[in-house]
């Protein structure tokens, strides 16, 4: 799908639309009150008639609207106009994208991006009408003989601002909405691709290809670099697989020299069969879904890559599968970490703390203004805040608030959990410095407690994605979350220097 910007009366070519708002009850937007104008009040009296109300998410597609510079006009219920914000904006887009998909045009004029959303610009309402759309065009088809849904009509769309200096800004808007919708495009790919596909090997393959095109450094470990380096922990993990682990390392380097890298460590468990201690069998399939962090981490590299960011990042993967065997670590192990702190491994599915404890002490070497890890961590943080919400803890307040409105922005919203030292007494250990699990309870701020321990030469977050990583059901498939979120996090630190 192509993308342009135009300021302008709504008009559309020869097989075209023109997508215009109506709010409850039945009060035209300014794009459709002057289509309703041209066409004698032609839209008018399709409301009156009741064929619309205007609540949200409805659609109305009318053809051979009197006077009207396109084949097709489509109207698309907003709700209310007083609550008319975010949330509403991006649904009222998706609605109409759609509709649009379904009706046949090639080409649409669209003026949702003409609506007044609050504290919205151009640039924003522009940027994420694109993503949006994206959003709703993707489909995983890699792995079928034969796709299964015929290929979308709407090839181009042109969205409309109020008027030529609005132009300007929305341009960046786009640039940006299409940097972020191919990242976020990468990290689905990635999470959905099967884990016999998509093994650690493999990631390290698309890693070096990613590296290629943006110019960036890569360095990819092997099991024998990890051996030397004393990454005991992250081994520990990768005993029972015949897949090999790698730990991976890109950076990036847009910003002087002189400027310290945020470092982004992205958890990459390519399957999680919990190890000895094994899950149930009933959806252990959605367990290829647990390298979405590494798979974050690496959308986010592709979309500063394609805005030349003027930052430096350093992402980090430690990347292996999680699977039971003769050689595999038993409860009651335990293990020396990169740090050289012991760790009594009581559970072996909870394996991400334990490849991430090592990557984040690696990370040390690289000085970094912040670190952040993305992680599929704890089934805890589902049931606390289930599928709208990640989870978020941090050691650094100031940090911890760009995160946060980087979410809102981006719409990719983070919740911040506590993470007080009084959490840190269920990780105590009769037998090694502290043990992998804390129980049941709190057992999403547990997990981040024994992140923090080896977090402290750094301003440093967690981001436990286990909730918005992935859909279930008819809609199974990753996300992409949290890409829009770390990449507006790099614009706003770009943005400061």
């Amino acid at each position: 799908m192509e993308f342009s910007i135009k300021s302008g009366a709504p008009q559309s070519g020869r097989n075209g639309c023109v997508v215009a708002g109506v709010f409850e009850p039945r009060r035209l937007s300014a794009a459709a009150a002057h289509l309703d104008r041209a066409a004698k009040g032609y839209l008018s009296a399709v409301l009156r008639r009741g064929d619309m109300q205007g609540k949200p998410g409805t659609t109305l597609l009318l053809h051979s609207v009197p006077n009207a510079a396109a084949d097709r006009v489509l109207l698309v219920g907003l709700g209310r106009e007083a609550g008319f914000g975010d949330k509403q904006y991006r649904e009222a887009v998706a609605a109409a994208i759609r509709a649009l998909n379904a009706s046949g045009a090639e080409e649409a004029s669209f003026h949702l991006t003409e609506l007044g959303v609050d504290r919205r610009d151009a640039a924003w309402k522009v940027a994420h009408a694109v993503m949006v759309a994206r959003e709703c065009a993707y489909r995983f088809t890699r792995m079928k003989s034969k796709s299964e849904e015929p290929e979308a009509a709407l090839r181009r769309l042109i969205l409309s601002v109020a008027d030529r200096a609005a132009e300007r800004r929305a341009a960046a808007g786009l640039e940006q909405g299409l940097a972020v919708a191919h990242g976020v495009a990468l990290a689905r790919d990635l999470g959905n691709l099967p884990p016999n596909v998509c093994t650690p090997s493999h990631l390290a393959d698309q890693a070096r290809e990613l590296a290629k095109r943006y110019r960036m450094k890569v360095e990819v470990l092997e099991r024998a670099d990890m051996e030397r380096l004393g990454m005991g922990a992250l081994l520990s993990v990768a005993r029972g697989s015949v897949q090999p682990p790698k730990f991976i390392t890109l950076e990036y380097r847009g910003g002087p020299k002189k400027l310290k890298a945020v470092a982004l460590v992205g958890k990459g468990i390519t399957f999680d069969t919990g190890g000895i201690s094994l899950k149930p069998a009933a959806e252990m399939d959605e367990m290829k879904f647990d390298m979405c962090g590494a798979a974050a981490v690496r959308g986010t590299l592709k979309a500063v890559g394609e805005l030349r960011l003027p930052v430096n990042v350093v992402g980090a993967i430690p990347t292996t599968e999680n699977m039971p065997g003769g050689r595999a670590t038993r409860p009651g192990d335990i293990v020396t970490s990169l740090s050289g702190q012991t760790v009594e491994i009581l559970n072996t599915d909870a394996e991400g703390r334990l490849i991430l404890c090592d990557a984040l002490t690696y990370v040390e070497r690289y000085r970094p203004a912040a670190v952040i890890d993305i992680a599929t961590l704890t089934g805890a943080c589902v049931v606390a805040l289930g599928h709208v919400a990640t989870g978020l803890f941090a050691t650094h307040d100031v940090l911890a608030r760009e995160i946060i409105g980087a979410g809102e922005t981006a719409y990719d919203r983070v919740w911040h959990m506590p993470l007080w030292d009084d959490y840190q007494e269920a990780l105590k250990s009769n037998f090694a410095d502290f043990a992998n699990i804390g129980g049941r309870p709190a057992g999403a701020v547990t997990a981040a407690c024994f992140l923090a321990r080896f977090t402290k030469k750094y301003k440093w977050a967690h981001l436990d994605i286990a909730g918005t990583a992935w859909k279930s059901g008819k809609e199974k498939g990753a996300t992409g979350r949290p890409v829009p979120l770390l990449t507006q996090f790099l614009i706003n630190r770009a943005g400061k220097r």
